[in-house]
């Protein structure tokens, strides 16, 4: 079946559930069992809150059959299931090669606490491609990759960095939380694991966290290990929300597509504006593998605007009354931040002159979201004056 018909009828078994459409949710910790012979032979289908129950159960199905996955497993974040998958393909002694356009928090990570734990991280330009090869080190294990990359969107070729991992024996891991899998698959294009933040498109209401991890076969037993062992698990309700969410992801997606299309092709043509970092525009560096490997864009992008003060841009963003400021991203609602890029880089360095400003576009009218930011520029430009 399509993707969209997918969405509507994966991960459920009304028949299994007096014909209930959804499955039910499940609060509990404790499971009982019939008689000691079963408790004792663990075949049991749930033996205990954490390991799992129906309403997680019908979440992992959804998404093991979007992502093509061997398995899946829940995180209470999408930070979790970030250093879930690190954990689960290197350890102790070994490195990992990390793109310099990563999740600010996967490299708090790297940099704090997986540091402690004795693993080596090597920031590398994220359109390096296959030239990652060349930072590879005798205890290399794994190399990670977000495509587009945070806050500046660069796109990754992981089919070139696939390759030269296959070849070196190592995993790789990619964050797909921009895209989700309806608009990229990272595990049919060489990835072994595929994150999420489930907390923005999946759940897509704002109003819970969930981190999903989807492991190909090379992963799949070290995934379940170290999930395992960490004692992770998802609280019913979440996994519900997400569940819910995955129902009408299909026609979000691509009302955050056409929405964030039409805002940043407007964004194009203010003069206040010095680039739209946009990976579906066709000026944008690294359209063509965009192009190549996506079946769509979603709503989150960013801008750089003209060189001017911190205090023209405060202007604009405190008076915007249809863009909330705040972090995360991929509800109903639009979204703005402003942000510096120089602050965490450390394998490639940015120069612009500008104020990074990113936007979620949410499922508002976009002509509504245009009107809202052209007065955010009047404030802008007054600012100057």
């Amino acid at each position: 079946m399509t993707q969209e018909t997918l969405l509507a009828h994966g991960g459920r078994h009304p028949r299994e559930h007096h014909g209930f459409v959804n499955p039910p949710v499940y609060h509990g910790s404790t499971v009982t069992f019939p008689d000691t012979a079963t408790l004792l032979s663990g075949q049991q289908r749930y033996t205990y809150g954490r390991h799992g129950s129906p309403t997680m159960d019908g979440l992992k199905e959804l998404l093991a059959a979007l992502e093509g996955a061997e398995t899946v497993v829940l995180c209470p974040s999408g930070l979790s299931a970030v250093t879930t998958a690190i954990l689960a393909v290197v350890g102790a002694g070994g490195h990992i090669l990390v793109t310099d356009s990563a999740y600010a928090p996967a490299r708090q990570f790297c940099n704090t606490l997986a540091k402690s734990f004795g693993i080596e991280t090597t920031y590398y330009d994220p359109t390096i491609g296959a030239g990652v090869e060349a930072l590879i080190q005798p205890n290399t294990k794994a190399i990670y990759t977000e495509t587009p990359g945070s806050l500046t969107f660069e796109m990754q070729d992981l089919d070139a960095i696939a390759a030269v991992a296959r070849r070196r024996d190592l995993m790789v891991v990619t964050d797909n939380t921009w895209a989700t899998p309806l608009y990229y698959k990272p595990l049919a294009h060489g990835a072994d694991l595929s994150l999420m933040a489930g907390t923005k498109y999946v759940v897509g209401h704002s109003d819970a966290l969930l981190g999903t991890v989807a492991a190909g076969p090379r992963a799949a037993a070290a995934l379940k290990r170290v999930y395992t062992n960490l004692g992770l698990c998802v609280g019913p309700d979440d996994a519900n929300l997400g569940l819910r969410g995955l129902r009408t992801l299909g026609v979000r997606l691509a009302r955050h597509h056409e929405s964030g299309l039409t805002v940043a092709r407007w964004l194009q043509g203010r003069p206040e504006v010095a680039k739209v970092l946009h990976p579906a525009l066709p000026d944008f560096p690294g359209h063509d593998l965009f192009a190549r490997d996506f079946k769509g864009a979603t709503g989150l992008f960013s801008f750089v605007t003209r060189e001017a003060p911190l205090d023209a841009v405060k202007a604009m963003l405190d008076g915007l009354g249809l863009f909330g400021l705040g972090y995360s991203w991929g509800g109903f609602e639009s979204l703005a931040i402003v942000s510096d890029p120089r602050k965490i880089r450390t394998a490639t360095t940015w120069d612009e002159p500008g104020h990074l400003i990113r936007l979620h576009i949410g499922l508002e009218d976009p002509a509504d979201l245009i009107a809202d930011l052209e007065a955010g520029f009047d404030r802008f430009n007054a600012a100057l004056r």
